[in-house]
């Protein structure tokens, strides 16, 4: 055998499902797909996945785009387009183009797969990664690629450990003593414990792995069948789980950590209390989340722009950051930043102050605005003087205000609300 084919990343190709919307996030995914919004003060949710499998070692990538995917496909273009064809490094962009039938849009996270079952092909893969391309972690798909191939299973799945009363949430795993799935439950209202720890469950993180002609014979049959959703959660693993055998595959084994005592970090950032928390969590003295981790890093599309800026060294009007993240381009004018993850290009100025602010790309901030648990779009000019907060109700005139407080602002709530005024 080749020694290049011993890597089982070298005969892997990673499918990932980016095409859903995101609607718990509500304004954030208006006009970008839950893959595309920024995470982390530069990157992209999707980068997680795709930086992933690139350190993994897999280098054939497909994507699959449905729901308002020019962001998502402008930000492939700009910051993934490095594969070389000639090295066998392939990223393919895959949009629900009508490509089996002219009303045919992607009907599941199986169909996406089905409806480029040629293009698959073409890769001359043996295992498929089926990867959702909408979660922040670190993980290492030899790992699980590895045990998919020693117990010679029919799909192995990605599975977190979750504590028992939360697992209503997820779709959830039986399994035996030896990870073989014995029964496969979308939230149910009892989930099942673990053998020797009964407190807690295994959950789908909605990652599988497949022997790519056994994934394809499941396809085409799937495909025939009328009464099918053509979901791999809802369809394929439970079938899989009744005929066949599905071993679970521990997340704990194969998450990348900063060190050993490090927690196994997922987060599924789906609504904006989950999104504001996950990015606030980076601005603490050790986050969990590592992102200066150089061994296994996060790319992502890097805009050359200046390092940030710091202005103003008078009382009450002083540019600084506390506990902060400050992307490149930023430019702090006379603000008080604490608490906050600005992203690149945001200009803040004078007299004003940030607490627990998420800051989208190239948002500006006028003088004597005053900013606590705050997510601000992507654009967004924040009015001279405005407070957001501290007075809940009159934050829900203007704006969306979360079960736990946080404030969401976009371009057409402050533009509703100037014209209100």
């Amino acid at each position: 055998m080749n020694p290049a084919n011993h890597r089982l990343t070298n005969r892997t190709m990673a499918f990932v499902l980016a095409g859903g919307r995101g609607s718990r996030l509500k304004e954030l995914t208006d006009i970008r797909a839950k893959p595309a919004v920024y995470f982390g003060g530069k990157t992209r949710i999707i980068d997680f996945a795709l930086s992933n499998a690139l350190n993994s070692g897999v280098r054939k990538m497909a994507i699959a785009t449905q729901y308002k995917a020019h962001s998502l496909i402008r930000h492939m273009q700009r910051g993934w387009s490095f594969f070389r064809a000639e090295r066998n490094e392939y990223l393919d962009i895959l949009p629900a183009s009508q490509r089996v039938a002219d009303n045919k849009w992607y009907l599941g996270t199986a169909d996406a797969v089905t409806q480029n079952i040629d293009i698959v092909d073409s890769y001359e893969v043996d295992y498929v990664l089926i990867l959702a391309g909408d979660h922040i972690y670190k993980m290492d798909y030899e790992i699980m690629l590895r045990q998919h191939v020693e117990t010679k299973a029919d799909v192995t799945v990605g599975c977190l450990t979750v504590p028992r009363e939360e697992a209503s949430a997820f779709g959830v795993m039986a399994i035996t003593d030896d990870l073989q799935i014995t029964s496969f439950l979308e939230k149910p209202a009892d989930p099942p414990g673990m053998p020797g720890d009964p407190t807690q469950t295994l959950a789908s993180m909605g990652i599988y792995v497949f022997n790519w002609k056994f994934l394809r014979d499941l396809l085409r049959k799937d495909e025939r069948d009328p009464d099918s959703k053509h979901d791999f959660g809802g369809d394929l693993i439970p079938e899989i789980v009744k005929n066949g055998k599905a071993m679970a595959h521990k997340f704990d084994d194969s998450c990348v950590r900063h060190n050993q005592d490090a927690p196994a970090y997922w987060r599924d950032v789906g609504t904006v209390d989950a999104f504001h928390q996950a990015n606030i969590d980076l601005t603490d003295f050790t986050p969990d989340l590592d992102l200066w981790d150089t061994n296994w890093p996060i790319w992502t599309y890097s805009e050359s722009v200046p390092p940030a800026k710091f202005i103003h060294d008078e009382a009450k009007r002083r540019g600084s950051a506390v506990s902060s993240m400050v992307s490149g381009g930023c430019i702090i004018s006379g603000t008080e930043v604490r608490n906050s993850l600005l992203f690149t290009g945001v200009h803040s100025n004078s007299f004003s102050s940030l607490d627990r602010v998420v800051a989208l790309p190239y948002v500006t901030i006028q003088r004597h605005a005053r900013l606590t648990n705050a997510v601000i779009d992507r654009g967004v000019e924040i009015p001279e003087g405005l407070v957001v907060g501290e007075d809940m109700a009159e934050d829900r005139k203007w704006f969306r205000v979360t079960d736990n407080g946080v404030v969401l602002i976009t371009a057409k709530m402050i533009a509703d609300r100037t014209a209100a005024q």
